[in-house]
């Protein structure tokens, strides 16, 4: 098999205090759940700055408390150039620890399953090298939002 490296490309913190909308039952039979991001930050070696208010995650909860990530936020790099970052992921765990995550509660590394792939787009010259690229992340939460790794996938 082929070898995969990964390189650390930044930690983020996406605020999410606000709390989710919660839309119901849809009709694919899922709960579909709106978390608002309002703000936050992120740094690495190779990029620094924040997050921008007015992202999401439009996460589908699905019959057996597994949820399905579907995240869109715009990142402003210090320097002020900005980068269209989307991600998808799967988090799920022993039905106790779920709970805390509906109830915006902290959930530690390694209490549950929390990945995502990220994909990037930006007009900033310097930083084309993301569109390029996917990156893969592990996450958890605190009280004021999720905290993720982002690592490029090499």
């Amino acid at each position: 098999m082929v070898e995969i490296s990964l390189k650390p490309l930044f930690t983020m913190q996406a605020d999410t205090a606000n709390g989710a909308t919660h839309i119901g039952p849809v009709p694919v039979g899922y709960l579909r759940r709106v978390v608002f991001v309002t703000g936050g930050r992120f740094a690495g070696e190779r990029l620094s700055g924040r997050i921008l208010p007015g992202g999401g995650d439009f996460l589908m909860m699905r019959p057996d408390g597994g949820m399905h990530l579907d995240v869109r936020l715009v990142l402003e790099t210090d320097a002020g150039e900005l980068i269209y970052m989307t991600y998808v992921g799967r988090r799920h765990g022993p039905p106790e620890v779920m709970e805390r995550y509906k109830n915006s509660e902290a959930v530690a590394y390694g209490e549950d399953y929390f990945r995502t792939i990220v994909q990037f787009e930006t007009a900033a010259s310097r930083l084309a090298w993301l569109n390029g690229i996917l990156a893969i992340g592990a996450g958890y939460r605190t009280a004021e939002g999720a905290v993720y790794e982002i690592f490029e996938i090499e």
